[in-house]
């Protein structure tokens, strides 16, 4: 049954990450908890999205998670749909058959544990540059996963990227000391500052949660998206995914209050 969506309106959207959901369904062979069923919830709680990052070993979402996630959103037709992956392994494949609303490239290593840096440049530039070229042909936006320096910036918006997913684990590592935080704070203005100034678009995402988000959105200019899995799949084990979904948003629009 389609369910009519309430599109949540609020200047940085939230997109939700269902890996762990996957990781969790994959200790067994029940097909529980269902990713497709998980994303609904959040959608209807007021998710803006949903991020999936299809690793080549399918330790958590495997192919068949993307297919359905696919044709799930096509009932939330002002939600978005973001693959995220490295583009030399199996994410292209993903993007050819699915064509999601977005892409976002990913430096992994097929065996890596976890994203934990982002793109060189300009050493990544010219193998970058096709790869971009037809994701965008394909009608997705293109976003690189990169570190929070300014001066790479301009070399991701040559390769045609249309936005950057600031990788935010050094701001969330820093959250418990306040002279730490305000100085990754700082680092993470000035990087998206510099993004902007190029006319990229701005994500963040990387152990972002409900202690650290309102700040980081705060004071952090522009961010047009955040891209949330491990700490809001924990927090929605004990909130469950509607109550979890609007405390994340709350998070985002107490960053906007006056």
């Amino acid at each position: 049954m389609t369910v009519a969506p309430v599109s949540p309106n609020l200047p940085t959207a939230l997109s939700v990450n269902l890996n762990k959901v996957a990781l969790v369904r994959n200790t067994r062979h029940l097909g529980i908890p269902s990713v497709t069923r998980a994303a609904a919830l959040c959608l209807q709680a007021g998710a803006h999205g949903i991020t999936v990052h299809p690793r080549p070993d399918e330790r958590h979402i495997r192919a068949q998670d993307v297919h359905e996630l696919a044709a799930l959103l096509k009932d939330w037709p002002d939600r978005e749909y973001n693959i995220e992956g490295n583009p030399f392994h199996n994410l292209m494949d993903f993007v050819r058959a699915v064509r999601p609303h977005q892409v976002t490239f990913v430096p992994d290593s097929e065996g890596q544990f976890t994203s934990d840096h982002g793109w060189n440049f300009p050493a990544d530039a010219e193998r970058l540059r096709p790869l971009v070229a037809e994701a965008k042909a394909l009608g997705a936006r293109v976003s690189l996963f990169m570190d929070a320096e300014p001066d790479p910036m301009a070399g991701a918006k040559a390769v045609g990227a249309d936005r950057v997913e600031l990788y935010t684990e050094p701001y969330a590592a820093a959250w418990a000391t306040v002279q730490r935080r305000d100085v990754q704070l700082e680092r993470f203005r000035v990087a998206a500052r510099a993004a902007l100034d190029v006319g990229l678009g701005v994500n963040a995402g990387h152990d972002l949660n409900l202690d650290n988000l309102t700040a980081f959105v705060r004071t952090v200019p522009s961010v047009s998206e955040v891209s949330i899995g491990h700490a809001l799949i924990s927090d929605a084990l004990e909130m469950g995914y509607a109550a979890t979904i609007a405390a994340y948003n709350r998070c985002i629009a107490e960053a906007f209050a006056s």
